[in-house]
């Protein structure tokens, strides 16, 4: 298996799980909190169903500049369902075509003129696949705390068993 599609095959592993996360997100509360430090539930879920497109411009070279978007804003449940399953379906096309040679080659995020970190591409996808996960894993502790309904990522949570393995990481059971 090649780099690019090892990468696309985590893609198609961990979006499933994390779109049915996505669906979940009660709009209705979208500024809560479960801390004053914490970000509010809807820029938490924006910033999970947005980060598979940072994939797709590391993927093509394209630096990112923090400074230079648009913020965090409040988006319909539905609108963040959409907008993630666009990013992951894009991602996966620029990593398709991602080269092992690629893996190499420079990397920079900022923040305006400020950089921030500097990595190889390779590497910046890497972390950022795991950076992803790490978010989606604070959107259960909110939903949890919410007492929504956390679906099953790599496994049974207290809401869902086993019985739904379709619905896991690689439908596979132990």
């Amino acid at each position: 298996m090649t780099s690019a599609e090892k990468l696309v095959h985590e893609i198609e592993r961990e979006a499933p799980p994390t779109r049915r996360l996505l669906e979940r997100i009660p709009f209705s509360h979208k500024e809560w909190k479960p801390h004053p430090k914490s970000f509010a539930l809807g820029h938490l879920a924006q910033l999970v169903a947005i980060m598979p497109g940072w994939l797709t411009q590391m993927a093509r070279g394209v630096d990112i500049d923090l400074g230079g978007g648009p913020g965090y804003s409040f988006q319909p449940t539905d609108s963040l369902v959409a907008q993630f399953d666009s990013h992951v379906r894009e991602a996966k096309e620029a990593l398709a075509s991602f080269k092992d040679d690629d893996y190499a080659r420079p990397w920079v995020l900022k923040s305006g003129d400020r950089i921030l970190m500097t990595d190889t591409r390779g590497m910046a996808i890497r972390q950022t696949i795991n950076h992803f996960a790490h978010h989606r894993g604070q959107l259960t502790v909110y939903l949890r705390l919410l007492d929504v309904p956390v679906p099953p990522i790599y496994g049974p949570t207290a809401d869902e068993k086993w019985g739904g393995a379709a619905g896991l990481v690689g439908g596979a059971r132990p």
